[in-house]
């Protein structure tokens, strides 16, 4: 725990709380089903939850912003960030049904309001969306042909409406048909860790 509030000092005591309790909840799960690779459970703030928040390095949600999590899984990055912001709402989906049960027994253990799941593919919700989220689900130019539908017309946050995508490693080749519109924020401008060394939020707004 003490990772996440050296980089986010200004939790409330009840953010606090929820981030406390993830680990032994995910503990849990993870006992019954794999969610979590079982090396990373030891790493698991700095690998599932810091990183999941490497988001809110680039982007601060204003309240009443919808943001749709895509392949959640077990709930990254999702749940950390409606942790962070309880005035925006999250809609986290995926296509394996008790991945989604996880999400949902978790967000209803800590409390969170901000968070709906459900089993789905993105290309078959007809909501729409400020913001598309997701941790490296597949290559960039495939999840935009998913969820490229997906987002309303006026945005209301300092970056225009689009997708907010973890990725890792060298992304030259994949986002090559973006040139000139992708953003890359490097995380290890803002986490020291090593993990962070090569890890990226790639920002591409969706005009």
């Amino acid at each position: 725990m003490q990772i996440i509030q050296e980089y986010f000092p200004d939790l409330s005591a009840k953010q606090k709380e929820q981030f406390a309790q993830l680990l032994p909840l995910y503990q849990d799960w993870n006992s019954k089903i794999n969610v979590i690779s079982r090396k990373d459970m030891e790493q698991f703030y700095e690998h599932h939850v810091l990183h999941s928040l490497g988001i809110a390095k680039v982007m601060q949600f204003k309240p009443g912003t919808k943001i749709l999590d895509v392949g959640t899984g077990g709930g990254f990055p999702g749940i950390p960030l409606a942790i962070l912001f309880p005035e925006t709402d999250f809609f986290l989906v995926d296509s394996i049904g008790k991945k989604i049960k996880v999400v949902n027994t978790v967000s209803e253990a800590i409390g969170l309001k901000n968070v709906r799941a459900q089993q789905i593919r993105a290309e078959e919700l007809k909501e729409q969306f400020d913001f598309v989220v997701s941790r490296a689900v597949t290559e960039l130019p495939v999840f935009h042909g998913w969820v490229k539908n997906k987002f309303r017309k006026q945005s209301i946050n300092v970056l225009p409406n689009g997708i907010l995508y973890l990725k890792g490693g060298d992304l030259t080749e994949e986002l090559s048909p973006f040139a000139g519109k992708v953003q890359i924020f490097e995380l290890k401008n803002y986490f020291r860790e090593d993990f962070f060394d090569t890890k990226k939020v790639v920002y591409l707004p969706i005009k």
